[in-house]
């Protein structure tokens, strides 16, 4: 393939504004936000379902206590009605007081027994209640911190479009001159060799592979004519010469 000195040229113009683009599109899928976005999305997740069960604790315990005050109302009533007939006098059976005396200890001791058990799921009920707000409470700060990640994110993917419509259309411009058979197989290469599809050869090097040029590939290079289109031996992208490739 035969192609104008300065139009092979171009193509490292061309090549410099792809590997531009290559890397601002690098930046878009890997914004610096993510690695922390992602580990606030797992901690996100795990507060919820951490909520969640806390919300239906919660909820299980406010049961249990109505449950325990309705008990303990019920025999403090019971007991309430007791010592209103012992106090009326209208018992004068010995056997039948002593059994509502026996009666109203017995009371008694129920009450006591529900009341702890009414304090014990109170006391469960208001740490339970205690852990849900903590958790709602890291739940909004995490939520908070990933929507100021995201819309920083979003910023930056609005300046990185920015620049990569800037740099097509320089592109565009710069291409515009080039021989279409030279800009095809440049293309082609660029998507076979990891986004580089022209390398200036450099000090007997080619800038895309690393690899030294012999004196023999050298020599060879040398004697071809300067609109003749150069391929490295190596990974076959295009050798674009200059006063610095020490031929």
């Amino acid at each position: 393939m035969k192609a104008d000195p300065f139009a092979q040229l171009k193509l490292l113009d061309v090549q410099e504004l792809d590997s531009g683009h290559d890397a601002l599109r690098h930046q878009a899928r890997n914004p610096p936000e993510g690695p922390e976005l992602a580990a606030l999305k797992a901690q996100r997740d795990e507060l919820d379902g951490r909520a969640q069960d806390l919300r239906l604790a919660v909820d299980d315990l406010t049961r249990e206590q109505r449950k325990a005050d309705a008990d303990v109302e019920q025999v403090k009533a019971r007991r309430v009605r007791d010592q209103q007939r012992l106090d009326g006098g209208t018992i004068t059976n010995p056997k039948d007081l002593e059994h509502l005396q026996h009666e109203l200890l017995a009371l008694d001791k129920r009450v006591s027994d529900l009341e702890d058990v009414e304090l014990e799921v109170m006391e469960r009920l208001e740490q339970a209640q205690a852990d849900l707000d903590a958790a709602r409470a890291e739940l909004e700060r995490v939520e908070q911190r990933a929507a100021e990640l995201d819309a920083a994110r979003a910023e930056r993917l609005t300046d990185l479009r920015a620049q990569a419509a800037k740099l097509k259309e320089k592109r565009a411009q710069v291409v515009a001159d080039l021989p279409a058979d030279l800009l095809a197989l440049y293309d082609k290469l660029r998507e076979q060799k990891d986004g580089v599809g022209a390398a200036l050869l450099r000090q007997r090097r080619c800038s895309g592979c690393s690899l030294q040029l012999d004196n023999r590939d050298l020599g060879q290079i040398k004697a071809l004519p300067s609109n003749e289109v150069v391929r490295c031996e190596e990974c076959g992208r295009i050798l674009v010469r200059t006063g610095e490739s020490g031929l």
